[in-house]
């Protein structure tokens, strides 16, 4: 005879920010990326609010059926747009969750310009 026991400690939340600095460091690693943009949510924060967010252009949604996730980047000229979006939603999904262990249920990319070159002489 056995009896299951199972013993509940508390809850564990993982904040936005955390999940913003794992997006943020995954996205400027994937080839392509320039910048993050803010978005009109950074663009109001810093006009209404007076100060930067602290991580321009990621938002983070969480839920009970798991985390969305919304960057708003700028593309280095030369590179399809297409696969560096694709490039981004895997490398986010797979680095928030490893290091949150939390489902990932969908990454947005919103490309907002392209970053040209300038010409070295």
């Amino acid at each position: 005879m056995s009896i299951d026991t199972e013993e509940k400690l508390g809850t564990l939340k993982i904040s936005d920010e955390v999940i913003a600095l794992c997006t943020m460091n995954a996205t400027l690693k994937t080839e392509g990326i320039s910048a993050l943009s803010g978005g009109i949510g950074g663009s109001f924060s810093k006009n209404i609010l007076g100060k930067d967010p602290l991580y321009k252009g990621i938002k983070v949604s969480q839920a009970e059926d798991g985390i969305i996730i919304d960057i708003h980047v700028i593309v280095t000229y030369g590179f399809k747009i297409p696969q560096v979006a694709w490039d981004v939603q895997e490398n986010v999904k797979k680095e928030v969750e490893l290091m949150t262990d939390a489902d990932v249920k969908a990454v947005n990319i919103h490309v907002q310009g392209v970053h040209f070159l300038e010409e070295e002489d």
